[in-house]
């Protein structure tokens, strides 16, 4: 018998739901580019190492908007249930699962951290040979099936390890953060992903050093959280690229000191930086998912140390823009996955640095929706005008 869970004012006081299907409601995608649909789902229980997780609270990131839109046709897959930077509690767990209980505040993550894999063990990645993060996955590690299903039993496809537009999900136990009860769900549903990505740039992947001076290209939600993360470390000066003026107030708040829009300068937007700050920054970070905008954060590092550090996603087949001898003058570049954060083990420390003030969640909330509204939550994102969207679910 399933038991049906449609957003009851308190978690505490519904029925017991453990080892039941779950009747809930999801935002679904159709096809590429189609308004989600907000439809009832099927949520099977979890099974052998899994959770499953009464979203609270979740966002919508620049790349749940590209796999909206479908655009890498190897990656699409419907129907599906996107999203992945959310929070909620622990409604029941499956078979195995240890340091996690019903009840249990917890944010998904998308990387995934098993703990016992040669990535894991290893201090000097924070990827995961088994749940690290694969656009392609679509189904549970265990068997290969969703715990997600229509209500003739057709699968629903999952997202990114955690597929948080629905009421309720099913997500590996490696997947899921315990943090302090008291934490504020609403603001750690930004842990999931965009704040973590940015902070963890500056502080782990680049290791910004008070004085030093970074350059941020692309100032969405993981550009502002690397401008906080390079504030916090004391950074001297922090410069802002971006087209959009619009973003130059909100990135004042979080201490960005210099700002430039492309479109104003005679000059490239390197030659602009490395005049500012007699020869490069110590490292600037690529937001954009430009292949043009990741050479112009390259070029503007200076030689002899300068690193970019690339988090921007890039669906273009294109390679890198790059000579190899030009990395003969020093300058440096690399990736960086969920800022360098190992999320089970290192995460809980972030929100508690949250709690306590060192870093400033508040500006990144733009808008607060109802889950229903979650297409609206959409065009704002796509037309520029919000950060991130938060939706009540």
């Amino acid at each position: 018998m399933d038991a049906v869970y449609h957003n009851q004012n308190s978690f505490e006081s519904s029925l017991d739901t453990a080892g039941k299907v779950i009747t809930c409601k999801a935002a679904v995608a159709w096809g590429p580019g189609q308004p989600l649909v907000i439809q009832d789902v099927r949520v099977a229980p979890p099974q052998k190492m899994e959770v499953r997780l009464k979203v609270l609270f979740t966002s919508i990131c620049h790349t749940d908007l590209s796999a909206w839109k479908g655009e890498n046709e190897a990656q699409r897959a419907y129907p599906r249930i996107l999203g992945h930077e959310a929070a909620g509690i622990v409604e029941s767990v499956g078979e195995g699962v240890e340091g996690i209980k019903k009840g249990d505040h917890v944010v998904p993550i998308f990387q995934g951290e098993c703990g016992t894999c040669m990535c894991c063990k290893n201090q000097k990645t924070n990827l995961c040979q088994k749940f690290g993060v694969n656009p392609l996955k679509s189904v549970m590690v265990n068997d290969g099936k969703t715990r997600f299903s229509t209500k003739d039993g057709s699968p629903i496809f999952h997202f990114l390890n955690t597929s948080t537009f629905s009421e309720y999900t099913v997500i590996d136990s490696a997947c899921a953060v315990r943090i302090d009860p008291k934490a504020p769900l609403e603001k750690m549903s930004l842990l999931s992903c965009g704040v973590s990505t940015g902070v963890g740039a500056a502080w782990n992947v680049a290791d910004v050093q008070p004085g030093s001076s970074v350059a941020i290209f692309g100032l969405g939600a993981v550009g502002l959280a690397v401008a906080e993360g390079a504030r916090v470390r004391g950074a001297s000066k922090i410069i802002g690229v971006d087209i959009n003026p619009a973003k130059f107030t909100k990135g004042k708040a979080v201490g960005i000191t210099d700002f430039i829009n492309p479109r104003d300068l005679e000059v490239s937007v390197h030659e602009k930086i490395v005049a500012i700050t007699e020869g490069g920054v110590d490292c600037s970070f690529e937001c954009a998912g430009n292949l043009e905008v990741l050479r112009e954060a390259f070029l503007s590092t200076h030689m002899g140390w300068g690193l970019t550090v690339l988090l921007g996603i890039h669906p273009s087949p294109k390679l890198l823009p790059l000579h190899p001898m030009e990395l003969f003058d020093g300058r440096q570049i690399v990736g960086s996955v969920f800022g360098g954060f190992k999320g089970k083990t290192q995460l809980p420390k972030l929100a508690q640095q949250c709690m306590c003030g060192t870093l400033n969640l508040d500006e990144f909330i733009t808008h607060e929706l109802p889950f229903h509204k979650i297409n609206e939550a959409f065009q704002l994102l796509l037309n520029g005008k919000s950060l991130r969207c938060l939706l009540h679910l």
